[in-house]
């Protein structure tokens, strides 16, 4: 196991970055607070903007995040690694999932690997041991490359009809290729997970793995504000049983990680930016000592993030306190870990990093979903929370 390293989980060029987050204090101001980082020390700067959702709806929220006043909770680096230990008897302030009141949204099959990997989960029924034989079938039909596809568009469609023809076409290919975007929820407001806390799986799934991805905080009017990095686990053998599965095999507690912080929308960061950045995976079991790396590239997305944001929200959809959108991944594991042609599964015990350039890393271990803490401070209690604090939201 790597030893851990703070200032690897910040942005390469962080003295650049405006970067705000939320974390959990303790003492006489116990509960959630907004922070921002500058020049590697965080401040708490709640008494100007209670929620995050206040801030990103914001018109000028990088600026106020680099110039509010706000209390130092001292360096970032020590805040990270407190969050990495997760000890609550230091007292030190813990990083929660840098969003709160926000809808979490996720889509699927952006990428024509994730894609083909979802087609095999069909049609390998969920059954880890079927996935090769399934894998090399829908090969032989349709090849590996999709990327040159632009979804819903006349060579789409005329593929479509080929695939119908042969009797290949599945609900994830009308996903990925037809004119609409799969677009869930992901999980429920205040319920995402942050830096350094445990991600949860099914006790009942013995085929699972890590979604590294780029997170986009968009506001209350649809505009993307800012990114940060997620892990969207799931759940491989129940979404394979049956798409109807989709909300058990991805909303669980523990099942969505955001963070470690929101960086906002800038002269140096920008949905270009997003657009061309790579994000990194890398698994490291705790039991066993195995290994897993990997690399999903954003300029291979099928669908551009604009217009995912477009098909999340519009006149058909509104989100009046913002949303997180997860924008899909090109990842699915398929290196053995246990048995020849068993494909990758996670084990209790796994440290899950996923990390990009511009954002920093994402670093959880992966536990029982019925075992780790439960999940207990939502929308009412915020409230609450900062009402006894003499703070007031939706400002």
């Amino acid at each position: 196991m790597r030893p851990f390293s703070a200032s690897a989980c910040l942005p390469h060029d962080s003295g650049h970055a405006t970067l705000v987050g939320r974390v959990w204090r303790h003492g006489p101001h116990a509960g959630p607070s907004i922070v921002t980082v500058r020049d590697g020390e965080v401040f708490d700067i709640t008494a100007t903007v209670p929620t995050a959702a206040d801030l990103f709806d914001l018109p000028d929220a990088a600026r106020l995040a680099r110039e509010a006043d706000g209390e130092s909770l001292g360096g970032v680096e020590a805040l990270l690694a407190a969050s990495a230990g997760r000890d609550a008897g230091t007292g030190a302030p813990t990083l929660l999932a840098p969003c709160d009141l926000q809808a979490i949204k996720a889509c699927g099959v952006t990428f024509a690997v994730s894609l083909i990997e979802r087609v095999i989960e069909e049609q390998a029924g969920g059954d880890p041991a079927r996935a090769k034989e399934a894998r090399e079938a829908i090969a032989a039909l349709v090849g590996t490359d999709l990327s040159r596809i632009r979804p819903g568009s006349d060579a789409a469609m005329r593929l479509k009809a080929e695939l119908q023809r042969r009797g290949a076409w599945s609900q994830y290919m009308e996903v990925g290729i037809g004119p609409d975007a799969e677009v869930f929820s992901k999980a429920q407001p205040m319920s995402a997970v942050g830096f350094g806390a445990d991600i949860g799986l099914l006790p009942s799934s013995v085929w699972n793995n890590p979604e590294p991805e780029i997170v986009l905080a968009v506001d209350s009017a649809g505009t993307p504000v800012g990114a940060t990095l997620g892990n969207d686990v799931n759940l491989r053998d129940i979404e394979g049983r049956s798409a109807l599965l989709l909300g058990k095999c991805k909303d669980n507690n523990g099942s969505c990680a955001i963070g470690p912080f929101v960086r906002l929308f800038d002269g140096n960061f920008t949905l270009d930016t997003v657009r061309a950045t790579s994000v990194s995976l890398r698994v490291e079991g705790e039991d066993d000592g195995f290994v897993l790396e990997g690399v999903s590239h954003m300029q291979q997305i099928s669908r551009d993030p604009a217009e995912l944001v477009a098909q999340t929200c519009g006149a058909h959809h509104q989100y009046p306190d913002g949303f997180m959108l997860f924008l899909g991944t090109m990842f699915s594991p398929i290196e053995d870990r246990d048995t020849s042609g068993g494909g990758f599964t996670h084990h209790l015990g796994d440290v899950v990093t996923i990390s990009a350039p511009p954002l920093g890393a994402l670093v959880n271990t992966v536990r029982l979903a019925t075992q780790i803490a439960p999940w207990t401070f939502g929308a009412r209690a915020l409230y609450r929370n900062l009402a006894e604090r003499g703070l007031s939201a939706g400002r």
